[in-house]
């Protein structure tokens, strides 16, 4: 296991070191898609640039982190204390829900906001559907421009590669313990012993929460704008539309364990207020709506279209003036703000 281990910490180490050679080869294949785009029109200026460091308890380099995102022209910088062992990060979650469409989320370099590559992917695609963009300023990393994206590819692909080697990896390792004539499986566990099913029962638990704690800045973030005044079910719609897989059972018992945990706040279990309405149509609009704010009435629409809504008003396509009737009323609700 060890040797397993150390194997793959330093695949991740060579995917993050070799970043700063992709800087060539992503300038020369990014200089033709950026005059193509200046010869049409400018890409509109981010509304702000918002910083992230990480800094353990012992570590003592966090001023040299600071200086460099006051330098890059950071807005506001947030900074989270802790142990490198510890994966909960409260306040990355915080700034993940406060960010809005056209801001950028600036790091220092790519470790301090993920320690591996399949999770900076899956935090830099949530960003990206929501409309925020991301920078390493160590790394060639820039969503906002096509060298930048071009990178991102590229670790896309090592990441694949990773994933790919650890399946074969683990093939290799069950087909050589056949042929010793090893049972694949726990001992233990045949045998019914009740130590060796408490140690993969807490070893399963365990495992369960570093999953949910390490996902968490890519679907928290939403439950904590819409939570308690939308349902579940709300929720789920909206969560799955940008890619997740979620069930209502599901959703319900990973937020309840992050409650527990104390890494998210217990009003996202509290019930919901009575006054608001039992409207399943002006609710999943409003969340629609916090979801994406950018979004028009005629996108809106279309959305509604695509998860199979039926019209309000009859007819086969939703109409932007039903769009906005609900949103009114959502507003006199309290469901969203102008």
């Amino acid at each position: 296991m060890a040797v397993k281990s150390h194997s793959k910490t330093r695949l991740q180490l060579t995917i993050f070191s070799c970043i700063p050679y992709l800087n060539k080869a992503a300038s020369s294949a990014g200089e033709t898609a950026v005059s193509k785009r200046q010869a049409t029109s400018a890409l509109p200026r981010p509304a702000r640039l918002i910083g992230y460091a990480r800094v353990s308890t012992d570590d003592q380099v966090h001023d040299a982190q600071m200086d460099e995102l006051q330098a890059a022209g950071c807005d506001r910088i947030f900074q989270e204390q802790g142990s490198g062992a510890s994966r909960a990060r409260p306040v990355l979650t915080r700034l993940l829900s406060e960010l809005v469409a056209g801001d950028v989320l600036v790091v220092v370099r790519l470790d301090r906001l993920a320690r591996s590559v399949s999770h900076l992917l899956q935090v830099i695609e949530d960003l990206e559907q929501r409309g925020i963009h991301f920078r390493s300023i160590r790394d060639p990393i820039d969503t906002s421009t096509p060298q930048g994206m071009f990178s991102l590819q590229v670790l896309d692909a090592v990441a694949q590669l990773e994933r790919a080697l650890i399946a074969e990896r683990t093939k290799a390792g069950i087909k050589a313990a056949k042929a010793r004539g090893k049972l694949p499986g726990n001992p233990g566990l045949r045998e019914r012993k009740p130590e060796a099913i408490r140690a993969v029962s807490q070893a399963r638990n365990k495992r369960y929460l570093d999953e949910l704690i390490t996902s968490a800045q890519t679907w928290l973030p939403l439950v904590q704008q819409m939570r308690p005044v939308h349902s579940w079910e709300n929720i789920v719609q909206v969560l799955n539309r940008r890619g997740h897989d979620w069930t209502v059972e599901r959703l319900r018992r990973a937020v309840h364990r992050l409650v527990r945990e104390k890494i998210a706040d217990k009003k996202l279990v509290a019930r919901s207020p009575r006054r608001i309405p039992s409207d399943h149509l002006m609710k999943l609009v409003a969340a629609i709506a916090i979801a994406d704010p950018g979004l028009s009435l005629r996108d809106i629409a279309a959305q509604l279209d695509q998860m199979g809504e039926r019209p309000t008003r009859g007819g086969r396509k939703w109409q932007p003036s039903s769009v906005r009737h609900l949103l009114d009323e959502a507003h006199r609700f309290g469901l969203i703000r102008r």
